[in-house]
């Protein structure tokens, strides 16, 4: 009994004390002991962190598996990134989750920054690149003393900064990964593979080689050193070491790569070598041999390329056009090398043929054959869409060029070559009459045979295939349309390409081949006449010294568009140079040659700096007076120009606000004094304008038509306030006897109304006085300050968010409007423009897992450290270029060759260059808006401000002189609205058509900064739809549409 009772008495302890020891011990596994430490990176090491390796590893084998070389340009280094949906990668968030977990529950194990390290490489396959950057810099900057995985986190994040276009930042980040290796410890050959990818990026190809080598030398994948040793010989052919290319080239063909790499090793090979064993070679014999191969059967379309490629080298034209062509009928499978072929005809009809209208439709196709994330595809697309503006400059050239080279003959010469040019436009016009006939013909017989197909068909009766006439009958309807195809999966798609074909067969076949005959056209309704030509040509012959004048300056104007557009809207340096130099050796008395000289200047810095202080120095020697050459030698001359220029403005503000409130006389006295306070202001024009106009409310038309033509005269260049003045003198000059009877020239009403309307007069005696003189005349005409440039802040990575691009209107030249609003640079470029990242997807975890976001303090860019502003080029004296000698000008047949043609393996940089924005790298996603383009007659251009509380009146005024001076009789008017609180647009409008707003944006935009009297960063100007500019109704709103201006316009 006794015992009974001690063990019932002993059992319930017992159990207390196991559980309070359950309790103790859990409890105990959170405190910082060695034993806890080892579990935990035991769990985290062996499980949590192998798998998410695991992970990535198999991401990255299937993402080379699927990813498409393009050997027409330097292959990516790293096969492993390709264009990623905006849907998260399953695969990629269970990696992000574990590295969380080891992050938020593994806290005392020594692989945290290795979970940080895996969020950044995750994140970086997912294409989350400003991600990956903010996590692979808090490894760096927390874990310092890991050499191994600092060493991991910079080869990865370089990789991330050369997407985001951040080379800088990227040459930085590798540089300190190549300066810490150390020769002791095994050498890691991503190293030299990342900066290889830099230099590839950053057209570095001397670099590049050495690169190349040492990241085979330490590199032990046989996979990736026969992908790097082709590389290796395509630099090295960048390099003019076309043995060592050859060789590489021959090595890669002779191993076990895939097939289509040692093809195109083949193919290089062939395309390089000049002699063999001491014979010279027949390249294009050769080539054209491998297609008797039939293992080459699917490659004939990259075969044709080559050849055409050679036949361009040894300026075979026509001959390259015809290869070309071959290449694009004979692409099965390759979309992309249809697209290259697309994209070589383009330039060669735009660029040589001058055939705008045959280039525009290669273009359209280049653009449907491509995928969105080749190479230099967004400025193939600004170039495609703004092909009709580049075209016209060129035909304005090729035009006065023919005119000019027409006048310098003599009577007897000039008659000849004028019957030789009115025939050719005859026979021409008859070969166009004839190709539309035969097409409507070729149209009409397809649509009889499928109807005859359709009719016989539906009289049989019977089951389809048991009627042979039916059958023969589709069968060759079909090889008629589609060739010989083989029966597989989605089989249409290679002559398709991503658009749908249209029903129609005329139609369909237009818009998948460029060369098919266009439709019925009123070719011969709109023709001109052999008489009409011939009298046309005559009338525009510059026979005298002003019409010769005339000439050169619309000439002169339509290269400097060339190179402005070269410069801002494509950024490309390189047709920019030669546009501008062109300028310098045609018009060498161009007084607006300190300007060109500062552009050259700049363009040269960072493709040859010999070149660029070759400018520099000229600039400097010929006019060191010149704002151009002060801003050289004084870093604070910009700063001082906008401290005068923002003050100036508010001064301007002042006089117009009494303007405004009728107050005439103030006006009359202080505009004076402002006019000699800042000579030489860009506003200058417009001060004495409203003083003329407020005295103009106290006189006769006399005095007040004299102090018009004084205007005219002291501001002949002046692009907003001269003509306006001009027509007032011509209102006054149609309606004389009114004008006399009045007792002042402007009736005292609204200040904003049109001058000279049917208002009712002020019938007070008008108060007579002399014209007063501004004090300006030691001003050169037009010369411009500057607008003030506000430096941007570098944002924290937390801080990343989706900005509004604003338009950068502070141009050496005037701009150009294209349909799209995009961040404007610097035009000669001297402000380190800081990128605004996109708002990245957000990594979520499961709702378990805390996330924690690491705190990286971002480094401010030094680039930007320094804002400057480039002071606004004086306008040109026309009267300085006019009235030169044209130089010698050959009677041109064809528009002058303005660019070189695009090498192909300059795409690899245009990649970077063009798309800073990282999502241009990924498949475009249609999203649901609530705008559209409905509405395609009635349209606004509009000036955003991004201030609700700055007063637009004298802005609005400004738009108002422009409309009344250059559109007048269209009914153009501008009115403001405010959106939400804090934005305000001005609209002005209507304009019936797309192309008309074009023009009219075309028209303003270079006089913004004129006419907008606030900061340039406040505004901003778009093209909108009445239909959808009644749907803006708050900052989110407008944001809105402004991405979908971007996207459709």
């Amino acid at each position: 009994m006794r015992l009974t009772s001690k063990l019932s008495v002993n059992k319930p302890f017992k159990l207390l004390v196991i559980a309070l020891m359950a309790i103790l011990s859990g409890c105990a596994l959170q405190k910082q002991s060695g034993f806890n430490r080892d579990m935990q990176n035991l769990t985290a090491n062996f499980n949590i962190l192998f798998n998410a390796k695991e992970i990535l590893q198999q991401k990255q084998d299937s993402y080379e598996i699927s990813f498409v070389d393009n050997y027409n340009e330097i292959l990516s280094v790293y096969p492993d990134t390709i264009a990623q949906s905006q849907t998260p990668d399953k695969d990629l968030e269970a990696a992000i989750a574990k590295g969380y977990t080891i992050i938020n529950y593994k806290d005392q194990s020594k692989y945290i920054g290795d979970a940080y390290l895996v969020l950044g490489q995750a994140n970086y396959l997912e294409g989350n690149f400003y991600n990956a950057d903010e996590f692979l810099s808090y490894v760096i900057h927390n874990y310092p003393k890991r050499n191994d995985l600092v060493r991991d986190a910079r080869i990865w994040k370089t990789r991330a900064l050369i997407y985001l276009n951040q080379l800088p930042k990227a040459k930085m980040v590798i540089d300190s990964a190549i300066e810490s290796i150390n020769p002791k410890k095994k050498i890691s050959a991503d190293i030299y593979a990342a900066k290889l990818q830099y230099d590839i990026a950053a057209e570095d190809y001397k670099d590049a080689e050495e690169m190349a080598k040492l990241a085979l030398k330490y590199c032990h994948d046989k996979t990736r050193r026969l992908r790097w040793t082709f590389i290796l010989a395509q630099v090295q052919e960048l390099n003019n070491e076309q043995v060592n290319a050859a060789r590489n080239y021959d090595q890669i063909s002779k191993s076990n790569a895939q097939f289509e790499m040692a093809f195109n090793a083949s193919l290089n090979l062939i395309r390089i070598e000049d002699n063999q064993n001491g014979v010279k070679i027949d390249r294009i014999t050769k080539l054209l041999a491998l297609l008797k191969n039939p293992n080459n059967k699917e490659f004939k379309d990259q075969i044709y390329y080559q050849v055409a490629q050679l036949e361009m080298a040894d300026k075979k034209v026509d001959d390259a056009i015809k290869y070309y062509n071959l290449s694009v009928r004979t692409s099965v499978k390759n979309q992309g090398q249809k697209g290259l072929s697309y994209l070589r005809l383009a330039e060669i009809y735009f660029k040589i043929k001058a055939d705008y209208l045959k280039s525009k439709k290669y273009y359209d196709s280049t653009l449907t054959s491509l995928p969105t994330n080749y190479p230099g595809y967004v400025g193939i697309k600004k170039i495609g869409s703004n092909l009709s503006y580049l075209a016209e400059r060129l035909q304005i050239i090729a035009k006065e060029d023919t005119l000019q080279a027409l006048a310098r003959m003599d009577e007897k010469t000039r008659a000849g070559v004028i019957d030789k040019m009115v025939n050719d436009n005859t026979l021409q016009q008859k070969a166009a009459a004839a190709a539309a006939q035969t097409n409507a013909a070729t149209t009409a017989s397809r649509a009889g045979g499928s109807r005859l197909a359709s009719g016989s068909q539906a009289k049989g009766g019977t089951f389809y295939f048991d009627n042979a006439t039916a059958v023969s009958q589709g069968y060759n309807d079909f090889k008629r349309v589609w060739g010989n195809r083989t029966l597989e999966d989605n089989w249409r798609r290679s002559t398709r390409g991503a658009a749908e074909a249209s029903s129609n067969p005329a139609v369909a076949a237009q818009s998948a081949d460029p060369d098919a005959p266009a439709g019925p056209s009123n070719t011969g309704k709109t023709s001109n006449s052999a008489s009409s030509f011939r009298k046309d040509l005559v009338a525009a012959l510059p026979l005298t010294p002003a019409l010769l004048s005339a000439s050169n300056l619309r000439v002169y104007n339509a290269y400097t568009d060339l190179g402005d557009f070269y410069r801002d809207i494509l950024e490309d340096k390189k047709d920019a140079i030669e546009i501008f130099e062109k300028v310098l050796a045609r018009f060498p008395q161009d007084p607006n040659k300190p300007a060109i000289y500062y552009n050259l200047y700049r363009l040269y810095s960072d493709i040859d700096p010999a070149k660029s202080d070759f400018y520099k120095n000229k600039l400097l020697k010929e006019f060191p007076e010149t704002p151009f050459a002060k801003i050289i030698i004084d870093p604070e001359f910009a700063r001082k120009l906008e401290d005068q220029d923002a003050e100036f403005t508010k001064a301007y503000n002042d006089v117009f606000d009494l303007y405004a409130n009728k107050k005439y006389k103030e006006v009359i006295e202080k505009a004076p004094l402002l006019l000699k306070k800042y000579p030489g202001s860009k506003l200058s024009a417009q001060i004495f304008y409203l003083q003329i106009i407020s005295q103009g409310h106290n006189e006769k038309v006399g005095p007040f038509a004299d102090s018009l033509q004084q205007l005219i005269k002291i501001y002949p260049n002046d692009k907003l306030i001269v003509p306006l003045a001009k027509q007032h003198l011509a209102y006054i000059s149609a309606n004389q006897n009114e004008m006399l009877a009045r007792n002042v020239v402007l009736a005292d009403v609204d200040p904003h109304d049109v001058p000279f309307t049917l208002a009712q007069e002020n019938k007070e005696k008008a108060t007579y006085r002399k014209i007063l003189k501004p004090y300006i005349f030691a001003a050169k005409p037009g010369e411009r300050l500057p607008e003030k440039k506000k430096e941007e802040p570098v944002k924290k990575p937390a801080e990343i968010v989706k900005a509004v691009p604003k338009v950068d209107s502070t141009k050496v030249k005037k701009e150009v409007v294209v349909p799209k609003i995009t961040p404007k640079k610097d035009s000669v470029k001297t402000i380190a423009q800081v990128t605004v990242p996109k708002n990245s997807p957000k990594t979520d975890t499961p709702k378990t897992i805390v996330q924690v976001t690491p705190k990286v303090i971002p480094k401010t860019d030094t680039t930007n450290a320094v804002a400057q502003v480039v002071p606004k080029a004086p306008p040109v004296d026309t009267t300085k270029i006019i009235t030169q000698a044209a130089p010698p000008v050959s009677p041109p047949v064809e528009t002058p060759k303005t660019v070189a043609p695009v090498d192909s393996v300059k795409a690899s940089q245009e990649a970077i260059s063009s798309q800073a924005d990282p999502d241009a790298l990924k498949a475009k996603v249609v999203v649901p808006s609530i705008f559209s383009k409905g509405d395609s007659t009635n349209y606004y251009f509009v000036v955003n401000v991004t201030s609700g509380t700055t007063n637009l009146a004298s802005s609005r005024f400004g738009i108002g002189q422009f409309t009344r001076a250059n559109y007048a009789g269209n009914g153009i008017k501008h009115q403001l609205k405010a959106v939400g609180d804090h934005d305000q647009v001005i609209y002005v409008g209507l304009f019936p058509s797309l192309e008309k707003v074009k023009k009219f944006a075309h028209d303003i935009v270079p006089l913004l900064p004129d006419i907008m009297k606030v900061p340039k960063d406040k505004y901003s100007f778009f093209i909108i739809t009445k239909e959808n500019l009644d749907k803006l109704a708050d900052q989110k709103t407008l944001d809105s549409y402004i991405d979908y201006f971007q996207n459709n316009y």
